[in-house]
């Protein structure tokens, strides 16, 4: 087996604690960019980001999400969004890309967490970033320097391993 690949997959944990510091705007690009280079059914790629780093903005968007005020300390906020209505792999899609989006946010060093969203979060959202009524918050993203350290983990279970049929 291929540790190095591990390593990279691994080093994703949700971090919660952060220094305050600026995330750099070259490491918000190549973390888009690890995000734009997931599957997408037929190559649709329904996805945009919306990256804010005004910190009063972020603040804000943190607290409006009811489980995200612990990222109020991160340097940037990422909303993975579209067009969901009419698309039926939309949540797929934008699940692949949200992941390779915390994979590469591990590997630069930064530290983020997956914040889901449903409809009852949807309005607070978009007041605070003028995103229109047709298009879909997939999730709330801080990322930042962390100020905790996790260290890799897996957490393959063996017992869940069926081969060849159950």
């Amino acid at each position: 087996m291929n540790n190095s690949v591990l390593e990279f997959i691994t080093k994703r944990r949700s971090i919660r604690r952060f220094t305050g510091a600026p995330v750099k705007q070259e490491k918000l690009a190549t973390i888009l960019q690890a995000a734009m280079a997931a599957p997408s059914a037929n190559n649709s790629q329904p996805w945009h980001f919306l990256v804010v780093t005004e910190k009063e903005k972020v603040i804000a968007l943190c607290q409006a999400h009811p489980y995200a005020s612990f990222g109020v300390d991160t340097g940037a906020v990422i909303i993975p969004f579209g067009k969901k209505d009419g698309y039926r792999w939309f949540d797929q899609d934008m699940a692949a890309a949200t992941e390779n989006l915390l994979l590469a946010v591990a590997n630069l060093g930064l530290g983020a967490t997956w914040c889901g969203m449903k409809d009852a979060y949807q309005s607070a959202i978009r007041v605070l970033v003028g995103l229109p009524e047709e298009l879909y918050a997939f999730a709330l993203i801080p990322v930042g320097v962390p100020a905790e350290e996790k260290s890799a983990r897996t957490q393959y279970d063996e017992s869940k391993i069926h081969w060849e049929r159950y």
